[in-house]
């Protein structure tokens, strides 16, 4: 999708420091593709001890499958 965009100039070149980008579109890239992988962590977090583990559920024989 192509689009006009108005970047804060400061918040731009210190991004270019952190990130091994060369051009604008690159580093928008990687902060959308960064600013998503955030959020899906974020849910997964919400799910913690949400799941209900067999009593009798033996994960050494399980590893040892694998």
């Amino acid at each position: 999708m192509r689009t006009n965009i108005v970047l804060n100039d400061n918040l731009v070149k210190e991004a270019f420091r952190f990130a091994k980008v060369s051009t604008k579109r690159e580093l928008v890239d990687l902060a959308l593709r960064e600013f998503i992988e955030s959020h899906q962590r974020q849910d997964l977090r919400e799910l913690a001890g949400t799941v209900k583990i067999r009593d009798n559920y033996d994960y050494k024989a399980a590893r040892a499958r694998g």
